[in-house]
């Protein structure tokens, strides 16, 4: 269970990374803003200082998940599992304010959701079977 945690918390990491890209580099191009739902090139611009510090808390949680994961196969699985659930805990509990935000938000809360979820549901059940 602990080496599939991990997959799914580089594949939690992977999405927010792609995120990052999306809220802090790409965010004023169509196709981006289009799939946050923002309806014109105006509100684009207008809401990009939001985006674009948006992204970085998604970059942060990432880089915090990535770490963990080093850490524990590097043999260092304090420091590890504490960044994993750590950072993971960050992303699933994002997705829950995402999901409560409102019915629109529901797919989105779950493509965010999922992966920490299941790194850290798999992460604390292998962890007690050490």
């Amino acid at each position: 269970m602990i080496l599939a945690s991990l997959v799914f918390v580089l594949l939690a990491a992977l999405l927010h990374v792609y995120i990052f890209t999306m809220e802090s580099i790409t965010w004023t191009r169509p196709a981006t803003w289009k799939r946050f739902s923002i309806t014109s090139q105006e509100d684009a611009d207008t809401t990009r200082p939001l985006a674009y510090n948006q992204g970085f808390y998604n970059l942060f949680l990432a880089v915090g998940a990535l770490a963990g994961t080093g850490a524990v196969a590097l043999g260092h699985p304090a420091v590890g599992w504490t960044l994993v659930l750590s950072s993971c805990g960050s992303m699933l509990a994002a997705s829950i304010v995402l999901a409560l935000s409102g019915r629109k938000y529901l797919r989105a809360a779950a493509t965010q959701g999922a992966t920490p979820l299941l790194a850290v549901v798999l992460g604390v059940l292998g962890l007690l079977t050490v």
